[in-house]
């Protein structure tokens, strides 16, 4: 069986028999290569102690930090066919500038006088409402005046029976009296009967006391004649308010009929006004939009149709604008594993493509060509690229951001965490671990606080 460990010891040690060998092993550079190892690794050992600030890289581009300062498609708001345009690719154009000119290709907007012919149904509508309205008001007068006069015809129905039931009180009253005068000229003439037989009055006499009694007679039944007259004039005065009554409801009540009718029709003319003044408000603003505006400052990017004639639908993008004012910012995605580890208002290094850097993202105050940023805005849904989207803004504090970075620009940051040593950071990594949980001083004081 072979003696692998070993391996031929009798070979090595004859080679020690020779001077060129021996003159090898007795060199002095292997003694400076000793020392050389040995000075990097106690500089090695040193440089593990050292301070090393964990971070989250991540990578993005420029944006703006408003979202109305972005590029924008501008996009028309109805179908038309293109007839100018009025910009070329790359020219500056002011808020309310026409970028183009389109033409109509709908059958219900073709008649070029359809403004103003819709004004004038309009016009004539509101006089409509208005002759509606003076009818109203005047059937109102009219239900006012005939409430009057019934007033006053009651009033008048009133007077009238209160004047029968005097003259049934005055009527009643004479019969009476003629009753009295009846049994009176009774009296009398029993009387002169009576003194005629014993021969004390004259027949005459007794002639004359039976005519007045017999007048009295007439008289009762002609007062109880007037009597009954006067009861029937009461009843014909109760019989006149009935009427008076029943005629003048007659007449309001058609005279309500005729006004809840123009009112009808004066709601239904208002309804037709302001369907015809949405017409005419939307026909003159749809004039407005065959021409095209810049919704505001900025620069032209690109011409997305072309060409004199050609036919757009409503919501077509037209052109691509850049707003010529806005505040730049960073949009960067990190990995899901490093989002609890971000905050807003946290510290942030980055560096744009095209920029001369030198980044050393353990030290970053050692780097050079890196500018100062905080972050504004943390993504709470994950993007298409299985990344989080974190927005950055320049920190105030530090240097400004180059004024020559355009929208768009690739961008690298850096999120800077807690110091550490470099072995535990080296050992964190070939372990897999996540860096520490770091947390602001400012924010940890306001919690204790």
């Amino acid at each position: 069986m072979l003696n692998l460990s070993k391996n031929n010891p009798i070979a090595i040690k004859n080679l020690l028999q020779y001077s060129t060998v021996k003159e090898l092993s007795n060199r002095p550079h292997y003694k400076i290569l000793n020392r050389i190892i040995l000075a990097f690794s106690i500089i090695g050992l040193i440089v593990l102690f050292l301070p090393w600030t964990q971070n989250i890289s991540g990578s993005g581009a420029v944006t703006t930090l408003k979202p109305n300062q972005r590029p924008q498609t501008v996009q028309s708001l109805i179908s038309g066919r293109i007839e100018k345009w009025y910009v070329k690719e790359g020219d500056f154009v002011k808020k309310g500038d026409t970028i183009l000119f389109i033409s109509e290709i709908k059958e219900d907007y073709l008649d070029p006088n359809l403004v103003s012919i819709t004004k004038n149904q309009m016009d004539a509508k509101k006089m409509s409402a208005q002759s509606y309205s003076g009818k109203v008001t005047t059937l109102s007068s009219q239900i006012q005046a005939i409430e009057n006069e019934k007033r006053l015809k009651m009033q008048q129905a009133q007077n009238k029976i209160r004047q029968a039931l005097f003259k049934i009180k005055s009527d009643s009253i004479d019969v009476i009296a003629a009753k009295t005068q009846v049994k009176i000229a009774n009296t009398q003439f029993n009387r002169s009967v009576q003194l005629n037989k014993e021969g004390l009055k004259p027949l005459t006499d007794l002639e004359e006391k039976r005519l007045k009694l017999q007048d009295a007679e007439a008289k009762i039944i002609t007062q109880e004649n007037k009597l009954l007259a006067s009861r029937n004039e009461l009843i014909n005065a109760q019989i006149e308010i009935n009427r008076i009554s029943a005629e003048y409801t007659d007449k309001a009540s058609k005279a309500r009929s005729d006004q809840f009718t123009a009112l009808s029709n004066q709601y239904d003319t208002n309804a037709q006004v302001n369907k015809l003044e949405n017409q005419y408000v939307n026909y003159s603003i749809r004039n407005g939009m065959y021409y095209i505006k810049a919704p505001q400052d900025g620069y032209i990017n690109r011409a997305l149709q072309s060409g004199i004639g050609e036919n757009i639908k409503d919501g077509t993008s037209i052109a691509s604008i850049m707003p010529s004012n806005y505040e730049i910012a960073v949009e960067t995605y990190i990995s899901p594993i490093d989002l609890p580890l971000v905050r807003r208002g946290e510290k942030v290094r980055v560096w744009f493509d095209g920029w001369p850097t030198i980044v050393f993202s353990g030290w970053p105050n050692m780097s050079y060509g890196t500018f100062g940023g905080k972050i504004v805005a943390i993504e709470n849904f994950i993007s298409e690229n299985g990344k989080y989207r974190v927005l950055i803004a320049p920190d105030e504090k530090e240097a400004k951001w180059p004024k020559q970075l355009s929208i768009g620009a690739g961008a690298q940051t850096i999120a800077l965490l807690d110091i550490v040593p470099i072995w535990f950071e080296v050992w964190r990594t070939l372990n897999g671990f996540p860096p520490n949980y770091y947390q602001p001083k400012n924010k940890s004081i306001k919690e204790k606080k």
